[in-house]
């Protein structure tokens, strides 16, 4: 009766040992690893973010290709030209050299001048979306964190700023606009001080939403312990802001920067169909897509290869900020 005892009694240490190296080889994982691993899963937003990948390599690489000449977008090649001024042959004059044709009227080849152009497009919906975010993440720390007649005051800046009609000043201070930067600020006239106008006053009318989105996040953060724990400490207020609450804050406002810039994009084409943004010869997805316009029934791969790429470009950036804002939310059933 005593042998199948012992026997039991034999085999429990290797139980519990192997159960104990099972439970040691369970390992925590950080908000940041699960935001990651939810990410991964979302297929539609690693598609999003390749095809992002790829227009930010290709407004990079552009510049560079121009340079030594692998790209060009200024040439003109007339003798592809009929006596109409439209490419001979069929779908605008696509081969082998020019694999989206070439533009009516100047001949110039329409993929080189589509690449060229998603880098100062994209060039100028990231310059304004820094100055965005930076002033919207600035005015949403400093109005969640001192409330009273301060955060009263920055609410109704914000609620100013989201009155006025953004295209239409656009449009009435141009001109005025430009000779200041010209004048006193020392740009130099033309495509520079075009896109410095255009970057400013994108930035300066597109904070709003960043600052109503990091304000509320603030408003729950300045009563988390470790925010009264530094401020009976004595630290100051640029140290509460910056060094206890920002780091804090960098999910939110990641996400508002994958939103902001496709809208920004959208507005860049816009402002180049109102002939505020930067002008031809120069290119842009913006002014390249407006010039098409005048051709879309003679040349309609002019036309839909820029709409097409704005469109591409704008989706994903969306679906990215969807899917990064869904993957940070532990709440979400995504």
């Amino acid at each position: 009766m005593t042998a199948p005892s012992s026997e039991l009694e034999s085999h429990l240490p290797h139980a519990a040992e192997g159960a104990l190296l099972e439970v040691q080889s369970v390992e925590s994982k950080s908000p940041m690893q699960l935001a990651k691993a939810r990410l991964l899963k979302d297929k539609l937003s690693m598609a999003a973010l390749a095809v992002v990948i790829f227009f930010v390599l290709a407004a990079i690489a552009a510049p560079i290709l121009v340079w030594v000449g692998w790209l060009d977008p200024d040439s003109s090649h007339q003798e592809l030209l009929d006596e109409y001024g439209l490419a001979k042959g069929a779908w605008g004059g696509i081969s082998w050299d020019h694999w989206l044709g070439v533009e009516p009227g100047l001949g110039r080849d329409s993929l080189a001048r589509m690449w060229y152009g998603v880098t100062f497009s994209l060039g100028i919906a990231l310059s304004a979306t820094v100055i965005a975010v930076l002033l919207g993440v600035v005015v949403g720390i400093v109005s969640g964190v001192a409330g009273g007649w301060v955060d009263a005051i920055l609410g109704r800046i914000i609620d100013l700023t989201l009155a006025f009609p953004q295209t239409l000043m656009l449009l009435a201070l141009n001109v005025v606009a430009i000779a200041f930067i010209v004048e006193v600020v020392g740009v130099p006239q033309g495509d520079a001080a075009q896109s410095v106008y255009v970057i400013t006053v994108l930035g300066l009318f597109g904070w709003t939403g960043v600052a109503r989105i990091v304000r509320g996040q603030v408003l729950s953060l300045r009563e988390r312990e470790f925010v009264h724990a530094a401020t009976l400490l004595g630290a100051s207020r640029g140290r509460i802001y910056f060094r206890e609450i920002l780091p804090n804050l960098w999910a939110p406002i990641l996400v508002q920067f994958t939103l902001i810039m496709p809208a920004f994009v959208s507005a860049e084409a816009a402002l180049s169909y109102l002939q505020v943004s930067i002008k031809p010869p120069t290119p842009t997805l913006g002014n390249v897509l407006s010039d098409a316009l005048r051709n879309a029934e003679t040349a309609p791969v002019y036309f839909f290869a820029p709409a097409i790429a704005i469109a591409a470009l704008v989706v994903s950036f969306n679906l990215l900020g969807d899917g990064l804002r869904d993957a940070l939310d532990p709440k979400s059933d995504r």
